[in-house]
């Protein structure tokens, strides 16, 4: 199956994929927390389908209680960073501000000059669970989406932690589908990123150096994970930051993130400057 967050006339839904169409589904008005697998498999349809092309489509998990993200573990990212191999994941967070919706802009902050694009096939929790053991984790997965974890470079490399660059309100697109497992095949699926119709990242999950299993069990033996929390599993070989010469999103560019059977984000950047907002749109 795969559903979707979305808003139309105002209103927010869960809805299930059905084609061309979104079918909206009572209960819950949006995928997280109030969602575990055994909740979203007992939604029932509310209504008559609508078509995909008239909805807005918001972050699939719009307020996940805890986002990780997972850094260095792709094998060729590894090498460009000239790092080494990594012993135990590389972890840090983001926040729910951090998202965007799946078609929104990328917006260029004013203070970066190094904004940077990033593939990642990202897993749903649908389960909650502490000290998970690596054998029991995939039974915690609601299932998978797709993120472009945009950083900020020259705010990254601050300091020795990553969080000024990583953490940016609304700068990171999310979706556009929760993908269940039963349709996700995830062993070794494809990760790219294409930047105004170059193809500058593409690698495949079967060569993540920490897998799904892994980083479930990691991420659980410190901190209870809940349902609809994130896990970037991480990005491949081929950032603008390492490039020669370096590439850097820029005003007007369209920047294309997709993981091969589970989603598509399609993304324009654009350098105004947001007005001023205390809380994503869809927070409230």
């Amino acid at each position: 199956m795969r559903y979707v967050t979305y808003e139309l006339a105002g209103e927010r839904r869960i809805g299930r994929i059905e084609g061309d169409l979104v079918q909206p589904l009572e209960g819950p008005a949006e995928l997280g927390r109030d969602t575990p697998a055994d909740v979203l498999a007992t939604l029932v349809p509310m209504g008559a389908p609508v078509a995909r092309a008239s909805v807005r489509l918001l972050p699939v998990v719009p307020r996940p209680d805890k986002i990780f993200c997972v850094g260095l573990n792709y094998h060729a990212h590894v090498e460009e960073t000239g790092r080494e191999l990594p012993a135990y994941p590389v972890l840090f967070t983001k926040f729910t501000g951090s998202l965007i919706g799946p078609a929104d802009d990328i917006v260029l902050p004013p203070e970066s000059r190094q904004v940077d694009y990033e593939a990642e096939l990202v897993v749903v929790i649908g389960k909650a669970g502490r000290r998970i053991a690596r054998d029991a984790a995939l039974d915690h997965v609601l299932g998978y989406t797709v993120a472009n974890d945009v950083t900020m470079r020259d705010f990254q490399y601050k300091t020795h932690q990553w969080l000024q660059g990583k953490a940016w309100d609304r700068s990171t697109p999310l979706g556009p589908e929760l993908v269940t497992p039963d349709e996700a095949d995830v062993a070794a699926a494809t990760v790219r990123t294409v930047l105004n119709g170059e193809t500058l990242q593409s690698s495949d999950t079967s060569k993540l150096i920490f897998d799904i299993p892994t980083l479930v069990a990691t991420v659980s033996e410190f901190t209870e994970i809940l349902p609809g929390d994130l896990i970037l599993t991480g990005t491949p070989g081929g950032v603008g930051h390492r490039r020669d010469p370096q590439v850097f999103l820029l005003d007007g560019d369209e920047v294309v993130v997709e993981v091969g059977g589970i989603g598509r984000l399609a993304n324009r950047v654009r350098a105004e400057a947001p007005a001023l907002v205390t809380s994503p749109a869809w927070s409230a």
